[in-house]
């Protein structure tokens, strides 16, 4: 579904997105040993993934400081600097109870075999940062992204090279143990370029955690299992797989928190599919389907991340290419969405936001502008307020936030 727009309306929002990407400050990295110690029992913390075939050398960590009221509020990101070296530690989870971070390491290559790695970290809760506990080969090259199960005993990534999924157990001590189940996903699409083989982008585990779903690029399928969290291991559902519109590219799925809907991402035609969920069999019916683009734009895009803020009124999404993040309502009863916004993310290639578990804040990753941009999230309207200050990082692909309430037992 597009939005007509007209020009006018058009020419406004890019005089508003060019004056953002102009008048913005930037805050530089910090690298210096002598950057202030974050307070994790304080302060809520932002670790970002990032690609480091340039200048990144693993992971970064951020203070999130905040200044003024509702109304008025000042937001920045204080850099901390390096929270650890790590090779192309691309998408991060976290465990906040347990004080672990988990990172996939999106490679091709890990001890002399065709095969990514995922690593395990202890975070200092004297400092926020990371010490390697554990890394583990994530069973296929290209690893792109790693979640963890309700229970926190296990993590599952998926091999965006391979098309596969691997699950390893998380033990008592946050090492990882040896992987309990591997899936290899088989098929392609009609995009010769993209589509030749399968391409498994994001594991989902949906609420009671009784089922996972892979989201798979390369064959149009969102492929369901039912999970048994007792010995981590997953077997086929019936029916084994959602399909999608040809050519679509299902990238990354969110549940709504009552669990009653779920909502994929396309990333080859920049549109987010709707389905209605039944629990008790898996299974996934398509309601809607609706563009991530605004009606005046016709330029090339791929969509990337989608999330819920915690409430479950309202779902953003980005647009690489657009280099936007817009806003959708979802409706209580029907779970549709409805268009409420567009906002610029002021850089290029926004792959990725993370929601502050509170629903108060985004932060957004801008992979090929080097920058992070925070904004305050409106809870009546869910309208980003952007901070006009960008924070350096290079290539960050993902933002996490780890905050004081969840790091209580």
């Amino acid at each position: 579904m597009i939005r007509p727009m007209s020009k006018t309306k058009f020419q406004t929002l890019l005089a508003v997105a060019l004056s953002l990407s102009a008048f913005c400050q930037t805050v530089p990295a910090a690298d210096s040993p002598a950057t202030p110690a974050v307070d994790l029992k304080k302060d809520s913390v932002v670790y970002v993934g990032t690609y480091t075939e340039t200048k990144s050398k693993g992971i970064y960590y951020y203070r999130l400081k905040t200044e003024g009221n509702e109304v008025s509020q000042n937001i920045t990101l204080v850099p901390l600097g390096l929270a650890a070296e790590a090779q192309n530690p691309s998408f991060l989870e976290i465990d906040p109870r347990r004080k672990l971070l988990f990172a996939v390491n999106e490679i091709t290559n890990f001890e002399g075999k065709s095969a990514g790695a995922v690593s395990s970290f202890a975070i200092d809760p004297a400092t926020g940062k990371l010490n390697l506990l554990s890394q583990r080969s994530s069973m296929g090259p290209g690893p792109c992204h790693v979640v963890l199960d309700k229970t926190g005993k296990y993590v599952f990534v998926a091999n965006y090279d391979g098309g596969s999924v691997a699950i390893m157990p998380v033990h008592s001590d946050g090492q990882l143990g040896r992987v309990t189940c591997f899936v290899q996903d088989t098929g392609k699409g009609p995009n010769a370029a993209r589509q030749e083989g399968p391409h498994a982008h994001c594991v989902t585990l949906d609420p009671a955690n009784r089922f996972a779903f892979v989201c798979d690029l390369g064959i149009d399928k969102v492929m369901i299992y039912h999970f048994d969290s007792d010995k981590g291991t997953l077997l086929p559902n019936n029916p084994p797989y959602a399909k999608l519109k040809p050519g679509a590219g299902p990238r990354h799925m969110v549940f709504r928190p009552d669990g009653k809907f779920a909502y994929v991402i396309n990333e080859l035609d920049s549109t987010i599919t709707v389905f209605s969920y039944d629990p008790n069999t898996g299974s996934l019916t398509e309601v809607q389907s609706v563009s991530t683009l605004p009606g005046y734009y016709d330029g090339p895009n791929t969509a990337a991340e989608i999330a819920i803020v915690p409430s479950g009124k309202f779902l953003f999404a980005s647009n690489r290419g657009n280099e936007t993040v817009v806003l959708f309502q979802i409706d209580p009863d029907k779970g549709t969405l409805d268009w409420v916004e567009e906002q610029n993310t002021g850089g290029k290639k926004p792959r990725q936001f993370g929601i502050q578990p509170s629903g108060k804040h985004l932060v957004i990753a801008n992979q090929d502008s080097d920058t992070l941009l925070v904004c305050r999230i409106d809870p009546v309207n869910g309208r980003l307020k952007p901070s006009g200050v960008f924070a350096e990082a290079p290539s960050p692909a993902c933002a996490i936030f780890l905050d004081p309430d969840k790091t209580k037992p």
